[in-house]
């Protein structure tokens, strides 16, 4: 049965493996001998590839999207953090209907609210940055609604109070016993986040047209001249751009796992 087992799952590592590994031999062709068929082994048209992306803006576009990523992860985790501990933890007027908001916005189609996003930030001043990309984060339902539920299940009440018992702060009572409880919960919004901001595409296309500003996802949807797409530089940009992805997958990949489960079991 063992043997079974890890068969079965070196089979589906493989299968899951697999488009990175044609994506990495796609960038080593030439872009019109991508189309001749599934390229298995690699070309020696690599390096050209890599030269044609490194004599754009690319290390620009690298910047801007690490900053947007780090960004939106301090901040989508820090407001989802005060609302999961307030929501969870205090008794206040208007508690249920917040919790209730919380779970419709979840439901609501990103796309609904775009246009009106646009606006507002248009009328910010902060139209044509990175702001609107980075704000979007600042009132996260899901991260707010995954929150409630891991400080419900996974800090005390008893604790709480013993602490407020003994005359500490609520700054303290946050900092000291809530933050070290909700580390796992902490580590999945931050991986989350980072996955999500820096695969965004729709945002930064709808809210930048300066290519100054563009991130990793824009950038490889224009690379190429003027008639021709080149499919080769585009895949060795992706390979570049998946770097930070995987190593944060793989760094967070344990803490992700276990906040995943943490908050659904009790005790």
């Amino acid at each position: 049965m063992k043997i079974v087992k890890w068969g079965f799952i070196a089979a589906i590592s493989l299968i899951s493996l697999f488009p990175f590994y044609v994506m990495i031999m796609m960038s080593t062709y030439y872009s019109e001998d991508i189309f001749k068929g599934l390229p298995l082994v690699p070309s020696d048209y690599g390096l050209n590839n890599l030269r044609t992306v490194l004599q754009t803006d690319f290390f620009r576009v690298y910047a801007n999207s690490l900053i947007v990523s780090i960004t939106s992860v301090l901040l989508g985790v820090t407001t989802s953090t005060l609302v999961g501990y307030a929501v969870a933890k205090f008794r206040f007027r208007l508690k249920r209907f917040l919790n209730y908001f919380i779970i419709i916005t979840m439901m609501v189609p990103t796309q609904v609210g775009l246009i009106g996003y646009i606006i507002e930030m248009k009328n910010l001043g902060f139209g044509n940055t990175l702001m609107p990309i980075i704000l979007t984060w600042s009132a996260w339902p899901f991260g707010a609604f995954f929150m409630i539920q891991f400080m419900r299940d996974t800090v005390p009440n008893e604790l709480l109070e013993c602490a407020r018992i003994d005359g500490a702060p609520e700054p303290l009572i946050f900092g000291k016993i809530v933050l070290p409880l909700v580390k796992p919960g902490l580590s999945t919004l931050a991986t989350l986040v980072f996955l999500w901001s820096w695969n965004n595409y729709l945002l930064p296309l709808v809210t930048i047209n300066n290519s100054k500003w563009f991130t990793l996802p824009l950038f490889v949807s224009t690379l190429g001249i003027v008639h021709r797409t080149d499919y080769g530089a585009r895949m060795a940009a992706l390979c570049m751009a998946t770097i930070p992805v995987l190593l944060i997958f793989l760094m967070g990949s344990r803490s992700f796992i276990k906040g995943i489960t943490a908050g659904a079991i009790k005790g």
